[in-house]
């Protein structure tokens, strides 16, 4: 004779399928946790980003319906904030340790001068690439030793690299624009300069960057160790994080965004002068304040970069479209960033 395991509370062809009260139990607790998420994320500041984005273009779109939403406008405002969106999300990356990076702008040029000078030597265009992407890594590695490992201030250790970075931008180019891009000029130029489906190819570049960026922070461990060392960088010692190997990283991750932001910009422009990059940390920096990043760590991410550059950039269309002086457009990408930086605190202290 043959024993088999039998459970005597459940009788043999039994019902054995969730109750009414069960599934309306499992419902209601779906129906909590998507309000939950609801609530978490209309109280985040990229919800509201995205708000006054689709405002402003809505408002412009009445008062110019000639200028503004035309194709060729969208074109110019994605290609403008593709290279400040690339080069802000390593920015994320840095601020979100705790630590802000000055050097972007003229690592940016530095890396462009590479570039070109490389191209105008008469080499191929991926050695061009390859020389100017390691031109910044090597600036960001040399920002991220002294940060981590020598223990001095983010502030004063990239200040230092932003002035000598454009002085080498200068001394290698000898103070002049490099618009000689030898044989493969046309193969360079294809890749900045570039579009598929009517978008620019810094459009398509930002767009994967992001993509993958916002995969990193918030599905692998280098993430979590990324917003761990910013959130409490002595709990994440005391947890096992290896504090100063993602410092280093993160700061040679955000020379390198500056790097390929460079390479698409030498590409589109055609030439390569020591100036490019002039003041873009600036633009860089508010791109990742005003998305919804916390200066002081350990809160942030991709799209959250993404559309803060967003932001900035329609602003600038705008009050071209408008007819405003330009020079007005510091005036008010500040006012956002002080505004972005009042909101995050008026949120931190109702959270507390």
């Amino acid at each position: 004779m043959i024993l088999m395991n039998h459970d005597p509370s459940v009788r043999d062809g039994a019902d054995t399928s969730p109750t009414p009260l069960g599934r309306r139990t499992r419902a209601a607790l779906h129906m909590k946790r998507g309000l939950a998420f609801l609530r978490t994320w209309f109280a985040a500041q990229p919800f509201w980003v995205t708000v006054a984005v689709l405002i402003i273009c809505a408002v412009m779109s009445w008062l110019e319906p000639q200028s503004f939403p035309t194709r060729d406008n969208f074109f110019n405002i994605t290609r403008n904030f593709a290279y400040i969106g690339i080069m802000a999300l390593g920015m994320m990356a840095v601020i979100i340790t705790g630590g802000i990076d000055l050097s972007v702008g003229s690592v940016m040029g530095l890396a462009g001068i590479v570039c070109g000078l490389v191209l105008q030597a008469g080499h191929s265009w991926w050695l061009a690439v390859l020389a100017g992407l390691g031109s910044g890594a090597l600036c960001g590695l040399i920002n991220g030793l002294f940060v981590a490992y020598v223990g001095l201030p983010s502030f004063v250790v990239t200040l230092g690299m932003l002035a000598a970075a454009r002085s080498f931008a200068v001394v290698l180019s000898e103070n002049k624009m490099i618009y000689d891009f030898g044989p493969d000029g046309d193969i360079f130029n294809a890749i900045g300069g570039g579009e598929i489906a009517g978008i620019s190819n810094m459009v398509w570049l930002l767009l994967i960057m992001a993509f993958v960026f916002g995969f990193v922070f918030r599905f692998t461990p280098w993430g979590r160790h990324v917003y761990a060392v910013g959130g409490n960088e002595a709990a994440a010692r005391l947890a096992g994080v290896a504090v100063n190997r993602i410092k280093l990283q993160v700061y040679t991750l955000c020379a390198l965004t500056a790097a390929i932001a460079a390479v698409m910009v030498v590409g589109w422009q055609g030439s390569a002068i020591n100036a490019l990059g002039t003041g873009y940390e600036l633009r860089v920096i508010a791109s990742t304040v005003i998305g919804g990043a916390n200066l002081m760590g350990g809160e942030g991410g991709a799209y959250a970069a993404l559309i803060g550059a967003t932001l900035i950039e329609v602003i600038r269309n705008s009050l071209l479209m408008a007819g405003i002086d330009s020079n007005w457009q510091g005036a008010f990408v500040g006012a956002f960033i002080v505004l972005a930086v009042l909101l995050e605190r008026i949120r931190g202290s109702r959270a507390d």
